[in-house]
């Protein structure tokens, strides 16, 4: 009887077999090679991942009284307080807005122009490392399965020299290498889960840039009180 038991704690992660045991950090180390760009590419993901989260988490926190204090400047024609409210905010939106009020008094097509052209770097820096993470989410899983091919073909190198075909000495060179295509496709996938999802929080970042610039460009076409 094979009984698999998963052991967590602050000392140990290991598998036992039939009362044998063998710890996720001995798998690793006997994973070979391929472990060490595995291990790279954990690092940089997770460490991409928590930098644009802080970065788009920040860039989406705009306050409740920013657009209807800049629209209550704008209408009153206070322009150099429009600005220095914008200036204050160190946002996306503050940026656009910003280029916005800068414009006022030229041309409606260059005001708007100017505000789109901004929200396009805007929308850059945000996306910015992004690849790495698909990169990854890419390239890992095929390293993992080019440790699992290159521990097989020492397997076989070993049988032809020794002749010997026993399962156990089959076994022993097979479920090792498997390691580096478990852990290759754990970091792909969880490359592409954070990959999406840092997407799926920029796409609302740029509802809250598109929804201020239309409020924006609305207060401009309002009569000046």
């Amino acid at each position: 009887m094979i009984l698999l038991q998963v052991i967590t704690d602050s000392t140990t992660v290991s598998t036992v077999v039939d009362g044998q045991s063998i710890s996720v950090l001995d798998l690793a180390v006997r994973g070979g090679i391929i472990m060490i760009p595995l291990a790279l590419m954990w690092v940089i993901a997770v460490y991409v991942f928590i930098e644009r989260l802080l970065t788009i988490n920040k860039a989406g926190k705009v306050p409740d009284s920013f657009m209807n204090t800049v629209k209550d400047l704008v209408l009153r024609g206070d322009i150099n307080g429009a600005r220095m409210v914008c200036s204050q905010n160190n946002t996306p939106i503050g940026h656009i807005v910003g280029k916005g009020v800068q414009r006022i008094g030229k041309p409606m097509e260059n005001i708007e122009k100017s505000m789109e052209n901004v929200g396009r770097l805007e929308l850059y820096k945000l996306e910015k490392n992004l690849v790495i993470l698909t990169i990854i989410a890419g390239v890992a899983p095929m390293f993992g399965f080019l440790g699992t091919i290159a521990g097989m073909i020492q397997t076989f190198f070993n049988i032809s020299i020794t002749s010997d075909i026993t399962l156990g000495s089959i076994a022993d060179g097979i479920y090792v290498k498997m390691v580096t295509s478990a852990t290759g496709l754990i970091i792909g996938i969880m490359a592409y889960i954070a990959y999406s999802y840092l997407n799926a929080q920029i796409d609302k970042v740029v509802n809250q840039m598109e929804a201020a610039s239309a409020d924006f460009i609305d207060t401009l076409h309002a009569p000046v009180k």
